[in-house]
């Protein structure tokens, strides 16, 4: 049986690697913005158009079985009353 009391584990950002990482990209963010400021809003376009796939990728990560059909599965139909 497992201890119902248990503390969950906390979140990555809240343990000391969360916020040693979190310094380092605060950190590199800094640097780059300010000695590559031209640099960066150049690639602005391209990072805008990078993120379409991979927004697509991630959001859609949760659909494993699509049922193309537009029917329910058998174990999710609501039985009619004809």
């Amino acid at each position: 049986m497992a201890d119902e009391h248990a503390s969950p584990r906390p979140s990555f950002w809240k343990s000391p690697w969360g916020v040693v990482c979190t310094v380092i990209a605060v950190a590199a963010s800094a640097y780059l913005w300010l000695a590559h400021k031209d640099h960066l809003l150049a690639l602005l376009p391209y990072a805008f158009l990078a993120a379409c796939p991979l927004m697509h990728m991630f959001m859609h990560r949760g659909h494993h079985g699509h049922h193309h059909g537009g029917t329910p599965p058998p174990d999710q139909r609501v039985p009619r009353d004809d």
